[in-house]
C-alpha cells in the first residue's frame, strides 16, 4: 500500500490510466450505428433513417407512393 508522496502520484496518474483503459477497449456502438445510417427520406424529414439505398427505395415505395422516385434511387433494385 501507497503512503504519503508515493499515494498522491498514483491519485495522479490514476485518471489518465483509466481513460486509456477505457480508450482502448474499442468504439461506442451507439456512435456507430447513428453513423451507419446514411439514407434519409426527404419527405419524412429525419423520423426515418436507413443504412442500405434498397431499404431507401422499398420505404419510398411504400410510404410515398405519389411521389416521384428520387434520382439516386432510380437505379437500385429493390
Amino acid at each position: 500500500m501507497a503512503h504519503g508522496h508515493q499515494k498522491f502520484q498514483s491519485q495522479q496518474k490514476n485518471p489518465k490510466k483509466q481513460a486509456d483503459i477505457k480508450k482502448s477497449k474499442g468504439h461506442d456502438q451507439k456512435a456507430a450505428a447513428l453513423a451507419a445510417l446514411v439514407y434519409t427520406c426527404t419527405l419524412c424529414r429525419g423520423c426515418t433513417q436507413m443504412p442500405k439505398p434498397k431499404t431507401f427505395k422499398q420505404h419510398f415505395e411504400s410510404r410515398h407512393p405519389k411521389f416521384s422516385m428520387p434520382p439516386e434511387l432510380v437505379s437500385v433494385e429493390a
